[in-house]
């Protein structure tokens, strides 16, 4: 009915903010498990429907999707985990087609975003978020549409990246008691993406929550200004603002 409204401006509109924010209260509150594969197929048609909501323009409803469905993949029900990772790979396709086969960018990078997020906040990483990996390497590699692209090596290199996220937590989760070393081990999977400022600035954040729990404000806030300066540096390469030596903050920003 509304369909012309929700393409307008590239389907970045109030409308389509409101009809996708009622599809994500249906995962953010409990739903039994048959509910859910019907919130899931309904999510498959809308994405399938409306692409450029996801793959083009502001990157908050490709990230807000991934972060719910990935909590899926951790569901207590296997068939939930199941169907949220068909739903994911299904995703993924449709950026990669959205791209004309050339990259699933977008979806790479929220989806990493995403697991920092649930790492810290839902405690992601065990057997069952393991398993729907697993579930998604699956659909890649049975893909005969998808053979003969690069489609199921991304994918492949998208799951590896966020066991390599998974395995840092898990280091991280030994020394909870340490946390001059906690914070260290934060500080190096920070530094391993400093080619990807959005990756970089979920660490950060992470790392300073950290050290405001320990009471260590000053280091708390030297992450927040790590984090202004990454956004500093994103606006001065687009010519919104300019930048000198003689105003800045901090010497360990420059």
């Amino acid at each position: 009915t509304f369909q012309r409204q929700l393409q307008q401006s590239d389907c970045q509109n109030v409308l389509m903010r409101k009809v996708f924010d009622t599809h994500m209260l249906f995962l953010q509150i409990n739903q039994s498990a048959a509910a859910l594969k019907h919130v899931f197929a309904a999510l498959r048609l809308f994405v399938g429907k409306f692409p450029s909501a996801f793959f083009q323009g502001q990157a908050d409803l490709c990230g807000s999707l991934c972060y719910e469905i990935l909590k899926c993949c951790n569901h207590r029900s296997r068939s939930t985990q199941t169907e949220a990772s068909a739903l994911l790979y299904f995703f993924m396709r449709k950026n990669f087609e959205f791209n004309k086969q050339k990259s699933i960018v977008r979806s790479h990078l929220q989806l990493i975003k995403a697991v920092s997020q649930l790492i810290a906040d839902a405690g992601i990483g065990g057997s069952r978020f393991q398993h729907s990996l697993a579930i998604i390497n699956n659909f890649a590699n049975g893909d005969k549409q998808m053979k003969n692209v690069n489609f199921p090596a991304e994918v492949k290199d998208l799951t590896k990246r966020i066991r390599t996220v998974l395995m840092a937590t898990a280091q991280m989760k030994e020394h909870e008691k340490d946390p001059e070393m906690l914070v260290d081990l934060q500080y190096s999977l920070a530094n391993s993406y400093a080619s990807t400022p959005e990756l970089r600035r979920t660490w950060l954040e992470s790392m300073a929550k950290i050290h405001a729990r320990n009471g260590d404000l000053s280091e708390a806030a030297m992450c927040y200004i790590h984090i202004a300066a990454l956004i500093a540096e994103y606006l001065k390469r687009k010519g919104k603002i300019n930048i000198s030596k003689t105003n800045c903050i901090s010497i360990n920003i420059i």
